[in-house]
């Protein structure tokens, strides 16, 4: 009798897994603490779904979504057109939230905010501002007592949206940067430094060297409890990153974005505008051949998009503005459901 009880038990597991519609996905570290959330309630409210992401870099997701390894991708900077060629099928790029990236800097002698403008971090990136007493730094930081100490400069080592976002603004407030790195997931850095792995490993490393600095997004300077820096905006204020001042930096793109969602909004005009802003977008297939999988996406977009917006300000991003998530709700009657 036991035998055949544990044999029922066994049929009984297999047939519910069976049930079990498991849909996977990689890319972007920059989102993956709301992705965690949203993907745990989302299968809070439908027990037959199990969404698995992997927080692997924007551009590991683009790799393998192109390669047929996972069905959705997930990336802070939007596919390039020779991308999505070389994908072979059509991809809808799908704005979730809208984050901040912040310089994270660890000077044990200073417990000041310190300010940047985005000259001077193009200089600290080119490897042309060495000393944090530099200067450059001093000018925009008046009675602050900075050390005579080197700057370690720690970046991604791995295909990153968050580099993207990093290389968008600093080229466009330095034609040095712009010439001689430019704007991409995995540039060459001139100044060499630390190459870490994720938002994490930037955090950690950032956390763990006295006198570097690096860049994440601000969920990973908060969760880790590392400084931060204000920068200066185009109207010139100095502003640090919030829900708020990343908000403000949509607004203008919200009356203008293009119809495939492909929009740079760093450096945004307007007031109380952080400077360093950027929407994420998961990405998927417009005309999947696994329609369930495709249905499911999907409604848990439709999701995402509206209820699940509420989690966002708890984790450091801002909501999507209303008129962008319009859009988005009519872009998704395109996919394959």
């Amino acid at each position: 009798m036991k035998k055949l009880f544990f044999a029922a038990i066994a049929l009984l597991a297999t047939a519910l897994s069976a049930q079990t519609l498991k849909i996977n996905g990689a890319g972007a570290t920059f989102p993956n603490p709301i992705y965690t959330k949203w993907f745990d309630q989302y299968h809070n409210m439908h027990s037959n779904v199990e969404i698995n992401y992997q927080s692997i870099g924007s551009g590991g997701g683009i790799r393998q979504l192109s390669a047929g390894t996972v069905f959705f991708g997930a990336s802070d900077g939007p596919m390039t057109n020779d991308q999505i060629t070389a994908a072979g099928f059509r991809i809808i790029h799908l704005p979730t939230v809208l984050g901040g990236v912040v310089p994270v800097y660890n000077v044990p002698e200073i417990s000041a905010e310190l300010k940047f403008t985005g000259p001077v971090l193009a200089d600290i990136f080119l490897g042309k501002i060495t000393k944090w007493n530099d200067a450059a730094i001093r000018a925009t930081n008046p009675g602050v007592n900075l050390p005579n100490a080197d700057i370690t400069v720690v970046h991604r080592s791995d295909g990153s949206g968050t580099s993207y976002i990093w290389c968008d603004y600093l080229s466009k407030v330095s034609p040095e940067y712009r010439k001689t790195v430019g704007v991409g997931t995995a540039p060459n850095w001139p100044a060499g430094g630390i190459g870490a792995k994720g938002n994490e490993g930037v955090a950690g490393f950032v956390k763990q060297t006295p006198g570097s600095i690096g860049y994440v997004e601000l969920i990973y300077a908060l969760q880790n409890k590392i400084s931060y820096g204000a920068v200066q905006n185009l109207a010139g204020e100095w502003v640090r990153a919030s829900t708020e001042t990343v908000s403000n930096a949509a607004s203008a793109a919200a009356k203008a974005m293009p119809k495939d969602f492909r929009v740079s909004i760093t450096n945004a005009p307007g007031h109380n505008v952080y400077p360093i802003s950027s929407f994420t977008w998961l990405l998927l297939q417009e005309s999947p051949k696994d329609v369930a999988r495709s249905r499911t996406m999907a409604d848990f977009m439709r999701w995402a998009l509206t209820d699940g917006q509420q989690y966002a300000p708890q984790l450091g991003y801002a909501p999507l503005p209303k008129e962008v998530v319009a859009l988005e709700m009519e872009a998704l009657k395109k996919v394959r459901q």
